[in-house]
């Protein structure tokens, strides 16, 4: 079938985080014989800021990396009919403008012969759900969120029986575990700064455990302010800026663990939703310790798959434990992979996708919810 995406960007995953999944789920649903486009605005912001940093060489990681998948611009005076047509699944992702979604959804109302489904994969139904609400999702057959407390929040909406829960995952064609093991040494944590959400998670949780600990630290990510870099130097953590998603599997590569340090919205208000990261470093076997984060849907085996810590002091011992013990890290990446491969890879999302677009095809839109 034809399946299009309405993406803020494919090409750049300059604090885009959903274009790591986007990509792999894409690309698993192209090589199972779908006819797959992504569609993004021209000119965004995610890959304006990486032609403004690195220059077309910043898509070059891209390009090499998922030369299978295809990503066209579009303007606001495109016809919208013209680039659904042939559709039988549209997705709109949620950081798309209100009006295009209003567009889409009007087209579906008025005999639009495809299933039309709005995806979220952010905070801001509870951190500011007038910015959600803003959406006219009347024309809509259903949402994806991508964790059960943000589903939640839709069932609230009046989206009960036409909101399904579909995480995010690895795209393990291309986040596996070294095909040889090199030498491995310090910490790495690949994350952007954002907007100041989780900086004392991050000092006391990363940078003075790993200080602590004697463990060097490499950062990796974007919009770090100059505060930002001076408590790195602070630390000694060592700041590389952007790195394209897609070399992320050599860099875990050559680091003995890393940290997932959540955003404060997936430990307070949007508990048991983990970052793309978690997946990915699971994927990738590297040894992995959480700061504090409720896996309250059961997606992994915490102290199984991964080590956790809540305080300075806890994550310094579990960081000297994992420098010392050879053992439990290689029991750390076979848990953790063997987690990924069973429930968490883009297989199994382009898996659940397919089973809800059968149940939806061809059912009229029951009601309006705005």
């Amino acid at each position: 079938m034809k399946i299009v995406y309405f993406t803020h960007s494919l090409k750049s995953c300059w604090n885009h985080g959903n274009a790591h999944f986007l990509r792999g789920v894409l690309r698993e649903l192209g090589l199972r014989g779908h006819d797959v486009l992504a569609l993004e605005p021209e000119g965004n912001w995610s890959l304006a800021n990486l032609l403004g940093d690195h220059g077309p060489e910043g898509l070059s990681g891209f390009t090499a990396s998922y030369p299978e998948l295809q990503s066209r611009s579009f303007a606001p005076a495109d016809q919208l009919e013209m680039l659904v047509d042939g559709a039988d699944l549209v997705i709109v992702h949620e950081w798309n403008e209100p009006s295009l979604v209003a567009a889409l959804g009007q087209l579906r109302k008025n005999g639009g012969r495809f299933t039309l489904l709005f995806h979220d994969t952010h905070h801001r139904a509870v951190s500011d759900p007038a910015a959600i609400r803003t959406f006219d999702l009347s024309g809509y057959d259903g949402v994806l969120a991508f964790g059960e407390t943000l589903a939640e929040v839709y069932h609230k909406w009046g989206w009960q029986g036409r909101v399904w829960v579909w995480h995010e995952a690895a795209d393990v064609r291309h986040f596996k575990p070294p095909a040889e093991e090199g030498s491995r040494q310090g910490l790495v944590w690949i994350g952007n700064w954002g907007d100041g959400e989780r900086t004392g998670e991050l000092e006391s949780l990363l940078f003075e455990p790993a200080a602590e600990a004697g463990l060097s630290l490499d950062i990796y990510g974007v919009r770090y302010p100059e505060a930002a870099r001076t408590t790195l130097s602070r630390y000694n953590a060592v700041y590389h800026g952007w790195a394209p998603n897609a070399e992320a599997p050599a860099i875990f590569a050559r680091h003995l663990a890393t940290v997932h340090v959540p955003r404060r919205f997936y430990t307070t208000m949007l508990p048991g939703i983990p970052t793309i990261r978690v997946f990915e470093a699971l994927a990738c076997g590297i040894p992995l310790v959480c700061a504090p984060w409720t896996d309250s849907e059961h997606l992994f085996r915490p102290g199984q798959d991964y080590l956790t810590a809540a305080t300075t002091a806890e994550m310094t011992q579990q960081l000297h434990h994992l420098e010392n013990d050879p053992s439990l890290r290689r029991a750390l990446v076979a848990s953790g992979l063997e987690t990924i491969l069973a429930r968490h890879t883009c297989g199994h999302r382009a898996d659940e996708l397919l089973a809800i677009h059968a149940g939806l095809a061809g059912r009229p839109i029951e009601r309006s919810v705005a």
